[in-house]
């Protein structure tokens, strides 16, 4: 993957050559390989490249005739549709390829891609600027506009260098707090904008901004299909989307944390590969309670892998998170970032590029909060819920913290807010309460538009909100920091779409979530690993914040430089605090949701 920023001056005024040097400056570490910048009049590119295909070649940005292109991300089907393109093609690389699709097709040619990418070209002929991000916003494209100037970049920071360091948005704290991200199109950063998922933007001629989506996720339409159809038809979507994701002039590997989605797609790889040259990269916590790098050693040893191990700790987390906060662009969402970036760390000193699972959770339904998708949309009808279950909530020991999430959520007032309140660290009270009145913006779309059941529904809105706005934010950023390539099988357009066309009935079968990738991976892998029960990428942060990471937490939630205290009702926030040291409640999620802003708002204005 690579690096792509640039600018359009809206008064006519030259852009700027070091400035667009300073926006390929702040994105090197998305590609250390080679940088270049292009100007000409009033709009400028500039790039800085990951070298994965066509190492020595395909150099950016990259120019035919009158168009121009800064490319990030990677055409796994390049080399096919080179053969269907008339062109005199100078490189063997697929950011040719893409140049050549566009001169045949237009902005539309973005149809015929597969694989990841965000993308901007600038096209002399109609004076128009498109950018173009992938179908699942598996990588980023952030913009910016005002009447002088529109800017785009990989990430929020490279605008900088154009349009100054804005302040924060405060109408999206609240989305903030509801999601530990914001969703699209808005960000934390006032005035800059991502481009959703499966859209292009056309800047005009005139200066105006038309955005429109190019792919959408099926929002209805699932069709009758037996569950060993279903299991065979998910089989081959893997295997034609492993060989696409091992498209690459250089070494691949694959994350293997011991769960049955990396499970799954490492013996895939070892399978596709006959067992040859294959490393797996685990990472784990010293703390028995979470840790599954046993699990990972024993995948490793069944599919032949060359496996390494990191090991992380709460110093890790003191010493990088104002790092990694930076390199986010944001608050760091998940106690998980932290760990992610120390595995690619790990994998970046064997491997360029790695393979990972993301994305089947959200796509056949892999989170515990699956099995009650029905009851999410209808209690609503239930009288007195909202009175009763905040009080059952509130009166639970700290050892049943799970089952507190499960009655926040079902206390929301609609069913949007109920299906985000699974994931949400403050309900919609707590929200209104710290931040001193109600929302300005209501929950995203995708929790309204979805149709068909309870599960497809839930599905559809994870798959915007959690999934592209909160997963795969993370994904990008911590393996860019470490400038490694990540690729999530899993999200191949084909297999997504196949995903949303099957019933529900495959997808959480006799109370078993994920059933159908479970019986694909029985194909592979021994029983004991495909049935035993999720446990995802956990961190021991209630032990961490009652220990090495006490004093910290404190100072930065309740110290007289805290922009939370200030922004946010500092008595509430201080009982947090209390709550959670005191052992009587294990209030981590909410903790980690406001530590990560004060750190990420510290380095926005350093």
């Amino acid at each position: 993957m690579c690096g792509i920023a640039g600018y359009r001056r809206l008064d006519g005024a030259p852009a700027d050559p070091g400035v667009l040097a300073e926006m390929a400056k702040v994105l090197h570490h998305r590609g250390p390989d080679d940088a270049g910048t292009w100007a000409d009049g009033p709009v400028g590119f500039a790039h800085t490249r990951l070298s994965i295909i066509d190492l020595g070649a395909s150099r950016q940005p990259m120019s035919a005739g009158d168009v121009h292109l800064a490319f990030n991300g990677e055409i796994l089907n390049y080399r096919e549709l080179r053969s269907g393109v008339d062109y005199p093609f100078r490189t063997s690389g697929d950011t040719e390829t893409l140049l050549a699709v566009y001169l045949r097709d237009g902005v539309d040619g973005v149809r015929h891609l597969r694989g990841q990418f965000a993308y901007a070209v600038f096209d002399g002929r109609t004076q128009e600027l498109h950018l173009v991000r992938d179908r699942l916003g598996i990588l980023p494209l952030y913009y910016y506009r005002d009447d002088k100037v529109f800017a785009f970049a990989s990430e929020i920071k490279a605008l900088f260098p154009v349009i100054g360091r804005p302040g924060v948005d405060r109408a999206s704290l609240h989305d903030y707090l509801a999601h530990r991200s914001v969703p699209a199109p808005y960000t934390l950063v006032e005035g800059v904008r991502k481009v959703p998922q499966g859209h292009r933007l056309t800047l005009g001629r005139d200066g105006q901004v038309r955005l429109r989506a190019y792919w959408e996720l099926p929002v209805s339409g699932t069709r009758p299909t037996p569950p060993d159809e279903a299991v065979r038809l998910v089989s081959e979507a893997l295997d034609a989307s492993i060989a696409d994701a091992l498209v690459a002039d250089v070494p691949v590997g694959a994350y293997l944390s011991g769960g049955i989605d990396s499970s799954l797609i490492t013996a895939l790889v070892s399978k596709a590969r006959q067992g040859e040259g294959l490393h797996t990269f685990s990472a784990g916590f010293g703390d028995e309670r979470v840790d599954e790098v046993a699990w990972a050693r024993r995948v490793a040893g069944i599919v032949g892998s060359e496996h390494h191990e990191v090991t992380v700790t709460a110093e890790d987390f003191r010493d990088s998170w104002a790092r990694l906060s930076w390199h986010r662009d944001a608050p760091l969402s998940e106690p998980a970032d932290v760990a992610v970036f120390r595995l690619a760390e790990l994998a970046r000193q064997h491997v360029k590029v790695v393979l990972s699972g993301e994305g089947s959770d959200e796509l056949f339904g892999g989170y515990p909060k699956y099995r009650y998708a029905g009851v999410t949309r209808w209690a609503g009808l239930a009288a007195g819920r909202g009175l009763v279950l905040p009080r059952v909530e509130r009166s639970l020991p700290a050892s049943r913290a799970r089952l507190g999430v499960a009655v926040r959520a079902l206390a929301e007032p609609s069913a949007a807010e109920r299906m985000r309140g699974w994931f949400a660290p403050f309900t919609t009270a707590e929200r209104t309460a710290l931040l001193g009145g109600p929302a300005t913006r209501p929950a995203p779309e995708a929790y309204r538009r979805g149709r068909g059941d309870a599960l497809r529904r839930m599905l559809y809105a994870d798959s915007h909100a959690w999934l592209a706005d909160n997963l795969l934010e993370r994904g990008d950023r911590m393996s860019m920091a470490a400038s490694l390539e990540l690729r999530p099988p899993f999200l191949d357009h084909r297999l997504v779409e196949l995903a949303f066309a099957l019933p529900s009935a495959v997808k959480v079968r006799g109370g078993v979530t994920k059933w159908v990738v479970k019986e694909v991976a029985r194909r592979h892998l021994p029983d004991d690993v495909v049935d035993r029960p999720k446990s995802g990428f956990k961190v021991p942060l209630d032990a961490w914040f009652r220990g090495g990471l006490r004093d910290m937490a404190a100072d930065l939630l309740t110290g007289p430089s805290s922009f939370v205290a200030d922004v946010l009702d500092a008595a509430a926030v201080r009982r947090l605090v209390d709550d959670h040291n005191s052992g009587d409640r294990n209030e981590q999620p909410r903790l980690w949701t406001l530590l990560s802003l004060e750190v990420w708002h510290r380095e926005l204005t350093r």
